[in-house]
């Protein structure tokens, strides 16, 4: 009879664990109106995978959750709405399907502030997980009240003129 393998990275795959304590995953609560999406992805990203603390670790999972309200009012620079392309691939030949961002937005509006904070994460398992961490919302109401998500101080975020002009006008 065959005997399995003992090494239980090989069997159950990578192994991830909650932190209990004062390092315990925190709720966060992103408004994305206005905002520039590759600036918020930056700031979401450090968040996600846990670089923000002082406990943060690469091959641990130490990042905590966001959770991001009106993905369908983000902003982009310049004339990326209709230059902009996102691409994928169904699998078949000749299966290359692009969209750009104006039809992104229409569709998915989360699939772009998802598929920015993905391209600033590493490509493992681990970012996978982390992704898993970010919760992304069209409209300004979710489901995670229970969990008392605290606003995240994105100061750093810049917003685009045209937010600027509209909150100096009141």
């Amino acid at each position: 009879m065959l005997q399995k393998k003992t090494y239980q990275g090989k069997q159950n795959g990578p192994h991830y664990f909650e932190t209990k304590g004062p390092n315990a995953p925190k709720w966060f609560v992103v408004d994305a109106q206005d905002q520039v999406v590759g600036r918020l992805a930056t700031v979401l990203a450090r968040v996600i995978t846990g670089k923000h603390k002082t406990t943060y670790t690469r091959h641990a999972d130490t990042g905590d959750f966001v959770v991001v309200l009106n993905a369908d009012k983000v902003a982009l620079t310049g004339k990326k709405w209709d230059e902009k392309l996102y691409r994928r691939h169904t699998g078949y030949v000749g299966g290359l399907k692009t969209a750009t961002a104006a039809q992104m937005r229409a569709r998915h509006p989360d699939e772009i502030i998802r598929l920015a904070v993905w391209g600033m994460t590493n490509k493992s398992s681990l970012a996978r997980h982390q992704m898993k961490k970010l919760k992304v919302f069209a409209g300004g109401e979710h489901p995670h009240a229970a969990q008392n998500p605290q606003a995240l101080s994105v100061g750093t975020i810049r917003r685009t003129n045209l937010a600027k002009a509209k909150a100096a006008a009141k």
